[in-house]
């Protein structure tokens, strides 16, 4: 038993490699509390933070820091210190962290993107994903403005979630759900999927882990491996490697120290099922 074994608490779940993204910590729609629930009892020997992790745009534009958010930073660096590898791959909501790629914050090591590894063998781009966004690329004010109607919508959903709790009905996102049922969200998410898959065919490796779209997924496109890290706005989801190198995609509820239960992508309106759910893949 490793050092950092012997450290962990009971209940704890062992993994070698942690994957998040998308947390934007400083917005009121960041799901800290979950995602500091979901910390306290996942371990990795290395933790990739995929982008998105602090929202610069949103704090330009105001303040907004309460303790919780201090609390998964605080949680992160103890990580750190136990043993843990901290790697920080900044999207566009972070970029102002781009200026300080291969600098190391705190134990944290800043990328552009990284090829990692897993213990079969198997090789993962590692990327937030937003520079195969045109919008965000060529349009960004458009990107702005898209940013705050979704802003409105995860306020929406505030309100949403606090009726279903009174009702005893578990977590579910309305914004999700919503952006499955348009049709144009659903073409640009799999034009997304394809995109990055075809640089990680490019970069020659085996597959490509990213964020940025707010949508969790793992699964095949043709000979590539793709998985998306999702977010902990609205689907709370993480991705975790296996010690024997199988990757898995767990989605987090409000009521989640309980046993995990294993589904294959549920919709979002199914997030609500077994709290703590791991979704095997």
């Amino acid at each position: 038993m490793s050092g950092a074994e012997a450290l962990d608490e009971p209940g704890t779940r062992r993994y070698r490699s942690l994957f998040i993204s998308d947390v934007h910590l400083g917005t009121k729609g960041c799901q800290a509390e979950m995602l500091l629930d979901f910390l306290r009892v996942h371990e990795a020997d290395a933790i990739y933070l995929v982008g998105d992790i602090v929202d610069g745009w949103r704090l330009r534009q105001s303040w907004y820091w309460p303790q919780s958010h201090n609390d998964v930073v605080q949680k992160l660096l103890r990580k750190g210190r136990k043993g843990a590898r901290l790697i920080y791959v900044p999207g566009n909501h972070d970029e102002f962290l781009r200026s300080y790629y291969g600098v190391h914050f705190g134990g944290i090591e800043v990328v552009e993107t990284i090829v990692h590894e897993t213990a079969d063998g198997r090789r993962f781009l590692v990327i937030h994903g937003d520079f195969f966004d045109v919008v965000v690329r060529h349009a960004r004010w458009l990107a702005y403005l898209g940013d705050w109607a979704y802003e409105f919508a995860l306020f929406v959903n505030t309100y949403v979630s606090f009726v279903r709790r009174k009702l005893g009905l578990g977590y579910w996102s309305l914004s999700a759900w919503a952006k499955l049922k348009v049709k144009n969200a659903v073409n640009f998410i799999g034009h997304f999927e394809e995109t990055l898959s075809a640089e990680a065919k490019r970069r020659e490796v085996d597959g490509v882990i990213c964020g940025h779209i707010h949508h969790a997924a793992l699964h095949d496109i043709g000979d590539m491996t793709y998985v998306n890290c999702g977010d902990w706005v609205e689907s709370c989801t993480a991705v975790v490697e296996h010690m024997d190198g199988r990757l898995e995609l767990i989605r987090w509820t409000a009521s989640s120290s309980a046993s995990p239960a294993i589904d294959d992508e549920p919709e979002p309106a199914e997030i609500e099922a077994p709290a703590g759910a791991p979704v095997a893949a």
